[in-house]
């Protein structure tokens, strides 16, 4: 075998590696999320303008997954982890939807979840 073929073969490895990782069409990457949710430099707050009952809610590892009622729709959030009480009122800004988002963790599917940067208590 020449030098050449096995950087070619490792080159390919990656390569397959990398694209295998990469999140769907219209997902942004575990990273980007984070950088979402968590910006750098001064803090730009959404504005807190949804608001709703918290239906359950689920920790999983730095994420905080969280099912609200809006006004009779329900909507799966995902904030960075925070205490949360089932049956509270909660409000929060509009953030990247994920469309058939899969939790390796907790084994389960959701239809959407909305990531945001974070939920206060209150709300209507």
């Amino acid at each position: 075998m020449t030098p050449r073929k096995p950087l070619l073969c490792l080159f390919g490895l990656l390569f397959a590696t990398s694209a295998a990782a990469a999140p769907p069409p219209g997902h942004p990457a575990p990273d980007d999320a984070l950088r979402l949710m968590r910006p750098s430099g001064e803090p730009q707050q959404a504005p807190l303008h949804r608001s709703g009952r918290v239906v359950q809610h689920m920790d999983a590892n730095q994420y905080t997954y969280i099912q609200v009622d809006e006004n009779g729709r329900q909507t799966w959030l995902a904030a960075p982890r925070t205490p949360i009480v089932d049956g509270s009122r909660i409000r929060f800004p509009d953030g990247v939807v994920m469309r058939d988002f899969y939790s390796k963790l907790l084994k389960r599917s959701f239809g959407a979840v909305i990531f945001v940067r974070g939920v206060e208590s209150g709300g209507v």
